[in-house]
């Protein structure tokens, strides 16, 4: 989730944590980060969603945030233990990156010669300490404008992605990165607002009762979230950037 204001997440994750063992077959463990300023609230859980207190928790807790990454996990490498769970988290030019990654990657093992090794044992973490590697040893530790990041983010995705699976999100709190190997979807909620209906939950809500004219939410996702709103496809190979809950098109957009 990318917002231009604090926004909780409760009602997109009741629907998304169903599919953690109920709805579908991704019950090897879960995890949600929020950003809140320069901190991150990060969850994780090796239980599967649906039978998980900590997801029940987030269910309740209305955290709100600008940015959100959540994760439910189907293990392709990596045992079933809490150090492979998504989103992980590290730090680069003085931020919390958080990242999560859907797919498979095969013979990736490239060399991680710096500050970023995986604790675990999946493809996933090792692509993200991959990713920053590669952008520190790029731009150094200051960092570049926004376009000059997407380019190589771009870039990078691109190689990783030909080993295999490489749906991802990836946030610094200020934007949101999202990359389309094989299925990604989005919507931007914004005013007039309107009900939603979940598709894995007997539950909606009215967005007009709850926001405000201002408001702007971009929800993506690996698979539509509800039944009732236009949810639009990537393209396979598409890395979408995310600021204030718009899809950014140009090349001028600067974080501060």
């Amino acid at each position: 989730m990318n917002c231009n204001v604090p926004t909780d997440i409760v009602f997109s994750f009741t629907g998304f944590a169903m599919r953690g063992g109920q709805t579908d077959t991704h019950h090897d463990g879960w995890g949600i980060a929020f950003f809140e300023g320069a901190g991150v609230r990060h969850f994780v859980d090796h239980q599967a969603a649906v039978a998980s207190p900590v997801a029940e928790l987030i269910k309740r807790y209305p955290i709100k945030s600008k940015n959100v990454i959540a994760h439910i996990r189907k293990a392709t490498q990596g045992q079933v233990a809490l150090e492979n769970c998504h989103p992980f988290v590290r730090e680069l030019w003085g931020r919390y990156w958080v990242f999560a990654h859907n797919g498979d990657l095969k013979e990736f093992a490239p060399v991680l010669d710096g500050a970023y090794r995986p604790v675990g044992n999946t493809d996933s973490e090792r692509a993200f300490c991959y990713l920053l590697q590669q952008l520190r040893a790029r731009f150094g530790d200051t960092r570049p404008p926004l376009d000059q990041l997407r380019a190589a983010l771009s870039e990078l995705v691109r190689e990783i992605a030909t080993h295999g699976t490489f749906n991802m999100l990836l946030s610094s709190g200020t934007e949101l990165f999202a990359h389309c190997s094989t299925a990604l979807y989005y919507l931007v909620r914004r005013y007039p607002f309107d009900t939603a209906k979940l598709s894995d939950e007997d539950m909606s809500v009215d967005f007009s009762q709850v926001t405000t004219p201002n408001d702007r939410v971009a929800i993506i996702v690996t698979q539509p979230l509800t039944t009732n709103e236009q949810w639009t496809a990537f393209a396979p190979g598409e890395l979408k950037l995310f600021v204030d809950g718009m899809p950014q098109v140009g090349d001028s957009i600067e974080i501060v």
